[in-house]
């Protein structure tokens, strides 16, 4: 793979952040392309997810970190517990030899490299989510949906079968490359 994964992450983090940064009061409670999930859970989703980076890059296992991160990690101000838990994840996966250390996630033991890439998209595609709930512009940094498609490809069959992302959409035939992964990650673009 030739992404540099904990770069495109930590850009697909400041991205996603100007989405979170734009949801105005009133829309926290509206409902996101992510079935039964409102922004404020969809947003809340992606923060815990950035902070449960740290501990488990470090060697922790799930039992470990325990459910301190269940809940609302959003608090009274979310762009704020946004940051902390980028700052934190960015961090990890920055960390020499994080990439080749193994991680005890949910679906067993995995090189660094892998979580940092499920990170990504999680952030990434979570991001467009919190963009079309709140009414923004959606558009992607084509850079990151390169990085994107590489990451995804080899493991597509793993992961549209997962339901992580939702059913796969057909596209037309002149569809962008942002239509065709945000179609084959459950989207409808």
């Amino acid at each position: 793979m030739t992404v540099d994964l904990p770069e495109v992450h930590a850009a697909a983090l400041d991205g996603t952040r100007r989405f979170v940064a734009a949801v105005a009061d009133d829309q926290w409670s509206a409902p996101s392309p992510c079935d039964a999930w409102t922004v404020r859970v969809l947003v809340n989703h992606i923060v815990a997810g950035n902070f449960w980076v740290a501990p488990l890059v470090e060697g922790q296992t799930i039992d470990q970190v325990g459910d301190r991160l269940d809940g609302d990690v959003l608090g009274d101000h979310p762009i704020d517990a946004y940051d902390r838990s980028s700052a934190e994840a960015a961090a990890a996966f920055r960390t020499p030899g994080a990439m080749s250390a193994p991680v005890a996630v949910s679906y067993g033991p995995v090189p660094g490299s892998v979580y940092a890439g499920h990170r990504f998209l999680d952030v990434l595609i979570h991001g467009w989510d919190v963009a079309r709930a709140t009414g923004q512009d959606t558009t992607l940094d084509p850079e990151l949906l390169r990085a994107c498609w590489e990451v995804l490809e080899p493991q597509l069959d793993l992961l549209s079968g997962s339901g992580m992302f939702g059913r796969p959409h057909d596209v037309p035939a002149d569809a962008t490359d942002e239509q065709r992964i945000l179609a084959l990650l459950g989207r409808t673009p």
